[in-house]
Formats: C-alpha cells, structure tokens, sequence
C-alpha cells in the first residue's frame, strides 16, 4: 500500500502542481503584497473571475488563504509519507527520507511553504488552530524518528526533541532564502542537508546527557 494519492507521481517530483487557478492567483498576490497587502478584487482580476466569481468559490480572503495553507501541509504530507514508505528500515534511512523530502519541498514548492510560514499570524483562530494540527503531524514524524534513534544509540542526541526541532527549523528555513538560479539544485541541496544532518547527530557515536532546561516550541 503506498500514501501516494491516485494521479500523483513520485514524491520528489514536483514538475506540476494541482493548486486551483483561484488559490495559485491569491498565492500569487500574497507572496507579492502580503495577505493583508491584497485585496479579493486583484485575485480576482489575476483569476480572471470577477469577485462574485471568487466568493462562489471561497466565502473570503481569509477562506482562500486558509485553502492555500491547507493545499501546502497536504502536499507536503502525502509526500512525507511516501518517503517514509520508501526509505529503507533504519533510523538514519527514514529521516535521511525526511530531510530530502522537506528541502525538496521547501524549494520547489517555496512560494507555498513560504506563505505557510509566514501568514501563519494572518490566520483567524478557527483556521490557525487546524493549520497548527497539521504543522505538528508533519513534525512528529521527525520526532518520533530521532526519539527511536537516540534510544537506540544510533543518533547522538541528549535532547531528541530539540534535536528534531533543530532539524525541520533547518529544512523549513530554506523556503525564505533559496534561489532556483543560485549555485545548488533542490537536489543537490538536499543531499547538502542530508550530509549536514548527519554531521549535527554525529550517527553512531555516544549520546552526551541531556541539558537542564525548558523544552522548545513547535517548528516556524
């Protein structure tokens, strides 16, 4: 069984994406002018609707930029998924699977992760609280693995949680700076990121005793 969606290809293809012409018209405006910057006329106007025509759709702006977030953490989800599915059975194969498929994510889909990040403060209670719950899922992937690695003595990792939370702030941080005409493919970043893990966890040597201290917040 595979949590690759029917008419989906592999999950480190991302030649098309199936956002809506509405959404990817306000995706387009938010990234340009921010959520508050734009208005329901001017995503009309790039959808080629009128605005009637937009609310027929989504009841609001702030329905839209929801729709948007939500299309972001589902995508990003079933691909997390498949890498799982597809990395091999230890600890290091599935997260190395984890950080590839966020890097890749994170620069190929950036106009989505970034918005996803950075609108989270737009976002009404209602809304904020669901794209939060599906935030967190896609964390506790990552935490549940280096938990299971640090038992095992595989990952050198006093505090695992902040640990993994170290991890994703590091892959998530890519949608703010990545250029597709810099020196680094999406691919060759990601096995950058791979290697730089692998450095911070130090895999395989002793795990150094856990620090006093408060645990960190959830990722972004």
């Amino acid at each position: 069984m595979t949590s690759t969606p029917p008419g989906r290809g592999p999950w480190r293809q991302h030649d098309e994406d199936d956002l809506p012409v509405i959404l990817r018209a306000a995706l387009d405006c938010f990234v340009s002018q921010g959520y508050h910057g734009t208005t329901t006329r001017q995503i009309a106007g790039r959808s080629g609707l009128s605005v009637p025509g937009v609310y027929h759709h989504h009841a609001s702006k702030q329905a839209l930029l929801a729709a948007v977030m939500e299309h972001a953490m589902e995508d990003l989800w079933w691909r997390s998924q498949a890498a799982a599915e597809e990395a091999g059975p230890t600890q290091w194969e599935q997260l190395a699977a984890q950080v590839e498929c966020l890097v890749l994510f994170h620069s190929r889909r950036q106009d989505l992760a970034f918005i996803s990040w950075s609108e989270i403060r737009s976002l009404e209670t209602e809304h904020r609280v669901a794209h939060i719950e599906r935030r967190d899922r896609q964390q506790a992937v990552v935490d549940a693995i280096v938990a299971r690695g640090a038992a095992e003595g595989v990952f050198r990792a006093g505090r695992p949680k902040e640990a993994a939370r170290a991890i994703t702030t590091l892959c998530v941080s890519v949608a703010q700076w990545y250029r597709a005409d810099g020196p680094l493919s999406p691919d060759e970043l990601a096995a950058e990121y791979v290697d730089l893990v692998q450095g911070m966890l130090r895999c395989g040597g002793p795990a150094p005793a856990p620090a006093s201290g408060e645990e960190i917040s959830s990722w972004a």
